[in-house]
């Protein structure tokens, strides 16, 4: 365990939290929502500081990012533990649980994750597969060793934390995959027991402190596939982050605790239609149609990357992420 870097000290050997918007109030002996950071006799320590559940050595689309070094691997880790409470989540089995019920986590040092990404001859690391907020003290520590040794850092998040937490981050994470869930509070509330307002809150900031960010929406029939409010959010994007934000529509399927019936393939076409008609770069994700994978400059038009699935050409971009026509960026290299 290593103490916390954010809480305060309460009375009665209580304390809270101030990493996340929850900022939990916990009791001694008692853990936060996120399962994982712990009071301990007044003081907050994180359990899953050292603790590894999943390491692969992944392509960096899978994460999803499309204009972040297209093509190339990352070495993605995960532990366990989330700040939301997602009733979809693909990954339940590492996010809503704890160190102690969880049987196949396994300590990890830094230089031995800074070492794997070097001998793979991969970009970086990517904090993924549970969400690394909660993970936060570790991470950080990794992210600095790797800025040292010239590999990158890739977030792959919900974007619910708080401001200073977040500004910590800002020297050492190179690229955010944020989730933007829903565009309504009553969806985020009912469904992941959270708020929307903390998530764009983020987006903005490190938008405004020029991050690389890409935005993924799963499309949940029903619960957030509203055509309006679903225009609404892109008109959003557009406005407040750019036009040229990447965004990710997701097909959903069945998981945990929701039975949903997956999202119909002719509703994401449809979304997809809006979603271009404001934002330059927009792509498909969770199923295979060609045009919603590749990467079509937005300056002259020409495609510059195909994808099918993990297979990536980038024959039509040069070694700065310039398309080869016309000179304008594209991506990340």
């Amino acid at each position: 365990m290593k103490e916390a870097l954010f809480y305060e000290k309460l009375t009665n050997n209580k304390v809270k939290c101030t990493l996340c918007p929850h900022n939990c109030i916990i009791d001694d002996g008692k853990r936060g929502i996120c399962k994982v950071r712990i009071n301990n006799n007044g003081t907050l320590y994180s359990e899953v500081y050292d603790k590894i559940s999943s390491i692969n050595n992944d392509p960096i689309e899978k994460k999803p990012l499309y204009h972040f070094s297209p093509g190339r691997d990352i070495v993605s880790i995960g532990s366990v533990g989330c700040n939301l409470q997602c009733k979809f989540c693909q990954n339940w089995e590492i996010s809503q649980t704890s160190v102690s019920d969880y049987h196949y986590i396994r300590d990890i040092s830094p230089d031995e994750i800074i070492q794997l990404a070097l001998k793979n001859n991969s970009i970086g690391i990517a904090y993924t597969y549970n969400d690394p907020i909660v993970w936060f003290e570790f991470m950080l520590e990794i992210a600095k060793s790797a800025k040292e040794k010239n590999l990158k850092s890739v977030m792959v998040t919900n974007g619910y934390i708080n401001r200073e937490p977040l500004e910590m981050l800002l020297p050492y994470i190179d690229a955010y995959s944020i989730d933007l869930k829903s565009f309504t509070d009553d969806f985020y509330k009912k469904i992941t027991l959270s708020y929307l307002q903390p998530v764009k809150d983020s987006i903005k900031f490190l938008s405004k402190n020029n991050k690389h960010i890409e935005l993924t929406n799963l499309v949940i029939p029903t619960l957030n596939d509203d055509i309006d409010i679903f225009e609404d959010m892109v008109k959003w994007i557009a406005n407040e982050i750019g036009k040229n934000t990447v965004f990710h529509i997701s097909r959903y399927f069945p998981t945990y605790k929701l039975k949903i019936e997956p999202t119909p393939v002719d509703k994401l076409l449809e979304l997809f239609e809006i979603a271009k008609k404001h934002l330059n770069y927009v792509y498909l994700g969770n199923v295979s149609i060609s045009d919603g994978e590749n990467t079509v400059c937005d300056n002259c038009g020409k495609t510059v990357i195909t994808r099918q699935r993990y297979f990536v050409k980038t024959n039509g971009i040069d070694k700065e992420g310039r398309c080869k026509s016309c000179g304008n960026k594209v991506v990340m290299v």
